[in-house]
């Protein structure tokens, strides 16, 4: 579960900055996001990075 969380963390971190990079193109793993608006958009890039952060931080010391 560490490496899941890890691993949706660092896609929810770049799924953040790449619209912020350079707006005018459109990435394909990311278009499908942007289908139900802005908002929405931002919503689910933001879940998924705090579902990410969650599971790494809560499964970082079991082994």
């Amino acid at each position: 579960m560490k490496e899941l969380g890890l691993g949706l963390l660092i896609i929810g971190l770049i799924s953040l900055v790449l619209p912020l990079i350079n707006p005018n193109i459109h990435y394909a793993f990311l278009t499908w996001i942007d289908q139900w608006g802005p908002t929405v958009a931002w919503a689910i890039r933001g879940g998924v990075t705090l579902l990410g952060l969650v599971l790494w931080l809560g499964f970082r010391n079991r082994d």
